[in-house]
């Protein structure tokens, strides 16, 4: 039980440390009252309509795409750190990891998933 005493004192210290904080802030803090209370603060911008509105399909697909390839880039950033002690076996293993993401963007690309704009329609086959 004696090796964990610094971890113990860990503990104890963070939880004091943010009941100080919380009871401090709540001491020391100003209270304000009135219509601009539920303003926002930092963008600026009043929100409009309900929080619960639907969005497209592509939001959550250009979010998928962005997680997938920021992902990519810190494999590929720890790589290239290490460039020269892993050798030709971490090369064609990069290879392979860009080869098969490049792929999933093949597929991305081919099945519509990176067409941003709106279809056209030709001149002569326009609806009501």
């Amino acid at each position: 039980m004696a090796e964990y005493w610094a971890t113990g004192f860990f503990i104890f210290a963070v939880l004091g440390l943010c009941a100080f904080m919380v009871g401090a802030s709540s001491l020391l803090g100003g209270r304000s009252h009135g219509i601009s209370k539920s303003l926002p603060f930092e963008s600026g911008i009043v929100g409009a309509g309900s929080a619960r509105q639907r969005f497209s399909v592509k939001f959550y697909l250009v979010a998928m795409l962005f997680v997938i390839f920021d992902i990519e880039a810190v494999f590929l950033f720890a790589w290239a750190i290490v460039i020269r002690d892993v050798g030709w076996t971490g090369f064609w293993g990069a290879a392979v990891f860009i080869f098969i993401l490049l792929a999933g963007l093949i597929y991305d690309s081919r099945s519509g998933a990176l067409d941003w704009a709106p279809e056209t329609r030709p001149a002569g086959k326009r609806g009501a």
